[in-house]
């Protein structure tokens, strides 16, 4: 259906209009409409009684001589007019609700582009819904959605509150819609969240080697310099614990984070990656295991609460680590 070919009806010039300031293709517009007078012409007849079978035909058109639509059943070659009695009022509203919605879709898709060059960022959302499957999010001046397997477990976050998110990926949906997916639960967020307080981690100055986190926990964070003077534990922790304290604000209450110095002499890094615990021993690293002793005293602080100081630190450097009391140092 061509809109040159019709005459400047107010509907057709409202559609022009519409398509020219908005930047969206007439035809789409058309289309769109014919499959909702479609849909609305179905509803119209089971509120009327009438069953319309799945397998019959139809297709909408609008009347160049007066800018009305039909409705029309499709048997073969041939066509029957089947527009009920006041169909047009219906049509009228149908026709505006799927033009509103062509619009917000495609501001949408605007905006899903913009935010399409941000990926692997953190961006400010306000909470709007929750959920036992998803998160809903204002992003800018559209949605975002934050799954259930991307939160941090046992973390409320109150409706209207405004927080960060990891802009994860842009997904398509089954019908062609694209998702904003966010997570609060991904190691990089935690990167960007250094990268956003710490300079020297931004600059690229001091870098983040590795990271073990059980999200909503504990936070394990490897860190090194590539510029002689740069203490980079240093400076993720800041003066007075300044930066650390401002990554910590952004994280559930509960969450503990230990930044430690990488080393690549793998004994030194099992002693910081167990950080809190001092006076720790390696006393033996083999195959994919590291055998490691700590004063009585440190033994507690060595495993963690259910084990998970020393689960981490596994996880950083990459062997299960077996810890024993040192009876020497006692």
């Amino acid at each position: 259906m061509d809109l040159k070919k019709l005459p400047k009806t107010e509907f057709a010039a409202a559609v022009a209009q519409i398509a020219g300031e908005r930047n969206i293709d007439v035809q789409s517009i058309l289309d769109s409409i014919e499959m909702g007078l479609i849909s609305a012409y179905k509803r119209d007849q089971k509120e009327h009684g009438v069953i319309v079978p799945d397998e019959d035909q139809f297709t909408a058109e609008l009347a160049p001589e007066s800018g009305s639509f039909k409705v029309y059943k499709i048997d073969g070659d041939k066509k029957q007019d089947v527009t009920p009695p006041g169909f047009g009022r219906i049509a009228a509203q149908t026709a505006k609700q799927v033009i509103d919605q062509r619009i917000h879709e495609v501001e949408k898709e605007t905006v899903v582009a913009e935010f399409a060059k941000k990926i692997g960022t953190l961006i400010s959302c306000i909470v709007l819904k929750n959920d036992p499957y998803k998160m809903v999010v204002g992003v800018g001046k559209t949605e975002g959605i934050c799954p259930k397997d991307e939160q941090i477990r046992n973390e409320i976050i109150p409706l209207g509150t405004k927080k960060l998110f990891l802009l994860k990926e842009i997904i398509k949906d089954d019908i062609g819609h694209s998702e904003i997916i966010l997570s609060r639960r991904d190691n990089n967020f935690i990167k960007e969240l250094f990268s956003r307080e710490v300079p020297e981690v931004a600059n690229g100055s001091v870098v983040i080697e590795k990271i073990a986190r059980t999200p909503g926990e504990r936070t394990k964070i490897a860190v090194s310099s590539n510029q002689p003077g740069i203490d980079p534990v240093g400076s993720c922790i800041g003066q007075k614990g300044s930066r650390i304290q401002a990554i910590l604000g952004e994280l559930p209450m509960e969450e503990k984070v230990d930044v430690v110095a990488h080393s690549q002499n793998l004994s030194q890094f099992i002693i910081q990656a167990l950080s809190p615990a001092q006076s720790v021993k390696v006393v033996e690293v083999k195959n994919n295991y590291a055998n490691v002793t700590v004063p009585e005293s440190q033994l507690a602080l060595a495993i963690g609460g259910g084990g998970e100081n020393v689960r981490l630190a596994g996880q950083l450097v990459g062997l299960e680590i077996k810890i024993s009391p040192d009876q020497s140092a006692e």
